[in-house]
């Protein structure tokens, strides 16, 4: 009976853990709310996406308030302006996001993501509609679900 519980205790050590990220929490939250305002413009985004802020007839978003390319040219400067090693992160979230990893591949993402690191990677990034959520399906997956409420890992 001791073997069962051990091994019980293993499994939940191994599906409870939590990734570690290097990226400042308060930042990747930051991020991808300017990620997500940079999408809005965005034909390729699911027309769902760009109007979930439908209030009564009027669109309270911030299209209408700021140009969104403005906050594309913002995060594609940050993104460049990024270590290496977060922008790499950034990448290998968006795949855990998508799907493409799970969170026991998170090394094997990471080590693709620094093989592939030849391109601007805010280009990359932003090449996908979806990336603010896939990044942050990415967080839910490795752990995280709760840093766009708190800002903290």
């Amino acid at each position: 009976m001791e073997t069962d519980s051990a091994n019980e205790t293993e499994s939940t050590d191994e599906t409870d853990s939590v990734t570690e990220l290097t990226i400042d929490p308060g930042y990747l939250r930051r991020l991808v709310f300017k990620m997500r305002a940079a999408s809005l413009g965005d034909e390729d985004t699911p027309r769902d996406a760009r109007d979930n802020a439908l209030r009564g007839g009027h669109h309270v978003t911030l299209e209408e308030e700021v140009d969104p390319s403005s906050f594309r040219d913002e995060v594609m400067q940050e993104i460049d302006g990024m270590d290496p090693e977060h922008q790499q992160e950034l990448v290998a979230l968006m795949w855990v996001g998508r799907g493409d990893f799970g969170r026991e591949d998170w090394s094997d993402a990471l080590g693709l993501a620094a093989e592939r690191a030849d391109s601007k990677t805010s280009r990359y990034l932003l090449s996908h509609p979806m990336v603010a959520d896939e990044i942050v399906s990415g967080l839910e997956e490795l752990g995280h679900d709760h840093i766009l409420e708190d800002g903290t890992y």
